[in-house]
């Protein structure tokens, strides 16, 4: 049974029966099964690097050992609702607890295994960091340090300032324990693959839905809400990043936003899209020329688009990441488009929310960072192929995923590669 403790006396009220009693259709992506040996792997790491108790904020984090997802997480709340509901775990017990407001006792019980939650006290008015530190300290969980997680956007700077304090007052050093979690999900588990495969399909249906109704006098706007609709029907959630569909001279650029332009006649338009199942994301992204382009212009695309001949050569579990990022440069310097890149290079797949589906992993051919790594098997990333067209008119940008087993390495599109022209 869960246990939901309230961390006042008062008398209950209806209020009350529907926070701790209503009981909505439980939204669970795993077995227990499943989390419990995710929860094994972090401890396991935590004893490795020597922490003793992590308090988990990220909404990766909370997702992956809990199954806790929200719309609102006061990221950029005002100051009287700080961002602080999170998950503490010790490396010496086999169980997590999860504080939360109790506003949220409802949304605990729809998407979460947890069998422990305590709430702040009603008085405190969202602000649970005293209550969770006295509960840690209560629990003999603050020892000799305590991790948050720094590279996460929450906690923000100032309430990670004050957890620092608490728990610092409570007798426990703070320190960096943002690796634990990000190392622990780079390497995915048969469940968590089938998830990111479900989620290639929905990609597939978004560049598929981009190429029906791409034509002049569009806006880009009324093309980005026929792609999620599509892909909301094909059971998609919503991505992390807000998806670019850019044409004219904003598809020079990678990141801007879908907007009211009007998509003209000879414009080229790309779309980039993340398929997104159970919170795990895969990206794709595509270029299409609307009418007939320049044949310079269909040349650099052909050319960029056998790059991805080289990668369906090499690909197999446990490639060097430095083998296919030398095998790509000689391949673009050879095909004389080494001028013409944008960025070049991939991250990590796997579990994001907003504000960002970019995962920890990252391979760049211009950075020693992971080089000397490998495609290990149960891990998954993108791969970014950007170059510029003739006459400013835009960029070839195409993004592939691939996905790695102890059997096999693979694409995870069906979409060609090559420029897409609408008539």
């Amino acid at each position: 049974m869960q246990r939901q403790a309230r961390a006042d006396g008062a008398s209950a009220t209806y209020r009350d029966e529907v926070y701790f009693s209503a009981r909505p259709e439980q939204e669970i992506a795993f077995t227990r099964e499943e989390y419990r040996r995710r929860l094994e792997r972090v401890r396991a790491l935590m004893a490795e690097r020597g922490i003793d108790c992590l308090y988990l904020t990220s909404p990766e984090s909370m997702y992956y050992l809990t199954g806790y997802q929200a719309e609102w997480y006061q990221a950029e709340s005002p100051k009287q609702w700080p961002p602080c509901s999170g998950v503490a775990v010790h490396v010496d017990h086999d169980r997590f607890i999860l504080f939360e407001g109790e506003r949220e006792a409802i949304l605990t019980r729809i998407y979460t295994i947890s069998d422990d939650t305590r709430f702040f006290p009603r008085d405190s008015y969202r602000d649970g960091i005293a209550f969770i530190a006295e509960t840690l300290k209560s629990e003999g969980w603050l020892g000799r340090n305590v991790g948050l997680e720094f590279w996460s956007h929450r906690l923000n700077r100032a309430v990670s300032a004050r957890f620092e304090a608490a728990f610092g007052a409570a007798g426990a050093e703070v320190v960096d324990g943002s690796d634990i979690l990000r190392d622990v999900r780079w390497v995915k588990s048969p469940a968590e693959i089938d998830c990111l495969l479900e989620a290639a399909g929905i990609a597939d249906i978004g560049q598929q839905r981009a190429r029906e109704v791409l034509r002049p006098g569009i806006s880009e706007l009324e093309v980005y809400g026929e792609i999620v609709c599509a892909m909301a029907a094909a059971g998609g959630e919503n991505p992390g990043i807000t998806m670019p569909v850019l044409s004219g001279g904003k598809a020079n650029c990678t990141h801007a936003l879908a907007g009211r332009r009007k998509i003209a006649p000879g414009e080229i338009v790309t779309v980039d899209v993340c398929g997104v199942y159970n919170r795990y994301h895969i990206n794709q992204a595509r270029t299409y020329a609307i009418g007939e382009p320049a044949p310079d212009t269909v040349e650099v695309c052909r050319k960029a688009a056998g790059s991805m001949d080289v990668v369906r050569d090499m690909l197999r579990p446990g490639l060097p990441v430095r083998a296919l990022n030398e095998a790509l440069v000689a391949y673009y310097k050879d095909a004389g488009l080494w001028d013409r890149r944008g960025w070049i290079g991939g991250y990590e797949m796997g579990i994001a929310f907003p504000p960002d589906w970019v995962g920890n992993f990252v391979f760049d051919p211009l950075s020693e960072i992971n080089q000397d790594r490998v495609f290990e098997p149960g891990t998954a990333v993108n791969y970014e192929n950007q170059f510029f067209l003739p006459r400013h008119e835009g960029l070839y940008f195409m993004i592939e995923s691939f996905l790695f087993t102890d059997q096999e390495a693979r694409l995870l599109s069906g979409v060609p590669y090559d420029l897409t022209v609408i008539a």
